[in-house]
This record gives C-alpha cells, structure tokens and sequence, in this order.
C-alpha cells in the first residue's frame, strides 16, 4: 500500500500532465469527450498498474499508456464505423464536431490580466491555426510532434513511448514539422 507521501506524488504528476494528456488525446481524436475517456483510462490504468514504480517512471509510462488508448480508440471507431456505417441515418455519424453547442475546454485557459484584447485575440487564433495544422498530421507524426515539442522528451524516450527507433522518431518529427510549417505559412 502507497504511504501518503507516496500517493501525494503520484496526485501531483497527474495533475501536472493532465491539461497536456488532453490536449493531446483531442488533437488526435478532435473530440473533447473522447478525448476525456482517453486520458481518464490512462490515468486509472498508471494508477492501478504502475504506483508502485518510481515517480522518474510514471512520465514514460503515462505516455505510452495515453497513446496506446488513442490507438485503441482509433480501432474502435474503424470497427464501429464498418458495423454500423451501413445502417440508414448513420452517415455522419464519425464527425467528431461539438454539436452541441459546448464551449471549448482550450478556451477556458485563464489568460493574464494584463492581456491586450487584441493580443489575446492574435493568439488565440494562432492557437486555433495550430490545432487544426497539428490534426492534419498522421497519427505517428502527431505523436512525435507532441511527444517531443509539446511534453519535451528527448528522442530516445519518445522513441521508448512510441516503440520505434530513434530514427523513426527523428523522421516523423522532421516531417511534422516540415508539415507544420507549410500548412502556417499558406495559412497566415
């Protein structure tokens, strides 16, 4: 059994990645409720499975659990569309856009109160730009785009999380990147 210290220190790393683990599950899943699932599932199963490791762990292990949920939520949805893709009325039915009239979860980010309504303005489109860019990207170059820009792990750790080589790891992000970069410029 986790001793409080040790339980404290495993609720401050989730705290710590949480906002991160969902923005990341959202830009690969592009909705807020999936994305949800996906990072409450990584969380329970880091909990369940892996407390007992050392805190120095957990980050390495957070991750590639979080990914292997996206990926089993990509499955799912693939299995579900073939099953019920040919029932009247479920054409559509994939689109992953907020129907509902739900505020963005990126737009309750507190902003400093010293923030020019025309800087904010600037940025916030620039970040919409960003997420939209960073969802045109294959599910691998994703991954190592927010793996390595976005969480800061070095390439042999996004290379453990993604199961690959470094190298794999360096071409994807390489052409992330590149990708990125076009997709900005012919949008300014």
């Amino acid at each position: 059994m986790a001793t409080a210290s040790e339980a404290d220190d495993l609720d401050n790393f989730l705290a710590s990645v949480q906002h991160r683990a969902f923005a990341m599950a959202r830009a690969a899943t592009r909705h807020d409720e999936d994305a949800m699932d996906i990072v409450q599932d990584a969380m329970l199963q880091l909990v369940r499975r892996y407390s007992n490791r050392t805190p120095d762990e957990w980050r390495m292990l957070f991750f590639r659990i979080l990914q292997n949920r996206i990926n089993d939520n990509f499955r799912r949805q693939k299995v579900r569309n073939k099953v019920i893709g040919w029932l009247p009325g479920s054409h559509g039915t994939d689109s992953k856009e907020n129907d509902f009239g739900e505020e963005d979860k990126f737009e309750q980010v507190p902003t400093p109160a010293t923030d020019e309504p025309d800087r904010h303005l600037e940025r916030q489109q620039n970040i919409e730009k960003l997420h939209i860019a960073v969802g045109l990207l294959s599910r691998r170059q994703r991954e190592a785009f927010m793996l390595r820009c976005w969480e800061g792990l070095s390439t042999t750790e996004t290379a453990a999380t993604m199961q690959c080589s470094e190298g794999s790891v360096k071409t994807h992000y390489s052409r992330a990147m590149a990708a990125l970069r076009s997709w900005l410029e012919e949008n300014e």
